[in-house]
């Protein structure tokens, strides 16, 4: 995990859509930030698909990792997001907003952090406009894991001044990735869900 999170004994319960959303988040945030080891693809292998949109990447993330072992994922992983040099997808708001790292949008995000009590975790050097990290934000946001769960208006305001802007195109670069296998669903997931989102708070 990217950011600190604090555990409130008082914290209210969350309702089971904003705790699908939450898990949805922070699957996808892990996924992005980390490469995923033998108990992750496990994980993966169990996800029910479901009805509704989601349903077929989910389906497919699931069917991939049954043929996939942690050396296998470290080898797609590296080729796209760290390769030589530079990775297939560079998941950062600032490279998909500006063409450059380390830029405005990092700085805006960042005041938007500390105006959140959001912490950047300590012995973290990813940026925070990482997309894995913001994924992990909103769903900190939504479960409360920075306190207690935040307002729908600022969850709102967050996604769409830092995710909705350029997610879906990243997410969509990486399903459309030349070598990415256990990835593409990947994308193809955070695509619709980051589209679900936009749609959902468009009508709020």
């Amino acid at each position: 995990m990217t950011v600190d999170a604090t555990v409130e004994l008082t914290r209210p319960p969350v309702a089971p859509e904003d705790q699908a959303r939450a898990s949805l988040y922070s699957l996808l945030g892990n996924l992005l930030l980390e490469v995923p080891d033998q108990t992750t693809l496990d994980r993966l292998v169990a996800l029910e698909p479901g009805e509704g949109s989601l349903s077929s990447p989910i389906g497919t993330l699931s069917q991939i990792s049954k043929s996939m072992n942690p050396a296998s994922v470290e080898r797609e992983y590296n080729i796209l997001f760290i390769g030589v040099g530079r990775g297939e997808v560079l998941p950062y708001a600032s490279y998909y907003l500006t063409g450059f790292l380390h830029e405005k949008p990092l700085a805006d995000l960042r005041a938007k952090m500390r105006s959140l009590g959001i912490k950047r975790k300590q012995g973290v050097s990813e940026p925070e406009d990482h997309l894995g990290a913001l994924c992990e934000m909103m769903a900190g946001m939504i479960a409360g894991a920075f306190g207690q769960p935040m307002p729908l208006q600022t969850q709102k305001e967050f996604f769409n001044a830092h995710i909705a802007p350029w997610a879906s195109h990243c997410f969509s670069d990486l399903e459309k990735a030349e070598n990415a296998l256990l990835y593409a669903p990947v994308g193809s997931l955070g695509r619709l869900f980051v589209e679900i989102e936009q749609e959902s708070f468009r009508i709020e």
